[in-house]
């Protein structure tokens, strides 16, 4: 899906957008893909010589594709968004775990899945994959903030 369906979901932008397309949204789960630039400025100080992309935007890219699962969501079957003012923002982070290394160059395979709503808060659970493998595993807590 378009960089402009990603726009109207959530507030995110560059050089902080953290997913690059939407591959499918399913019901109540998201999966989304990211590939990491070889030319980020953050390599350059996050482990000089041997360059890793951090556990905490990794954590960030399912973080934003729960985000957008939840603007899809509160938009009704007319495609317009509910009355609710506001987009969603993280309050909890619940049990990351990092199993391998993201590197330059590397695809992220991003999913989220909405577990529970309750009001204006949502429980989701995410993963980042690279080739297939499990590289980070989390669960999180959005509520909607603002106007």
């Amino acid at each position: 899906m378009t960089d402009e369906f990603i726009r109207d979901r959530i507030p995110h932008r560059p050089p902080f957008l953290w997913l690059d397309r939407v591959v499918a949204i399913d019901g109540e789960t998201i999966r989304a893909e990211k590939k990491v630039p070889e030319d980020l400025d953050l390599f350059q100080g996050h482990y000089p010589g041997y360059p890793l992309m951090p556990g905490v935007l990794l954590c960030e890219a399912v973080f934003q594709a729960g985000a957008l699962l939840i603007g899809e969501l509160m938009r009704g079957e007319d495609g317009k968004k509910e009355n609710a003012a506001g987009v969603p923002v993280l309050t909890r982070i619940m049990g990351a775990k990092f199993r391998r290394e993201v590197r330059p160059g590397d695809i992220l395979d991003i999913t989220a899945t909405l577990i529970e709503r309750m009001g204006p808060a949502w429980l989701l659970k995410g993963s980042v994959r690279v080739g297939g493998k499990v590289a980070v595993q989390v669960e999180f807590a959005c509520a909607r903030k603002g106007a």
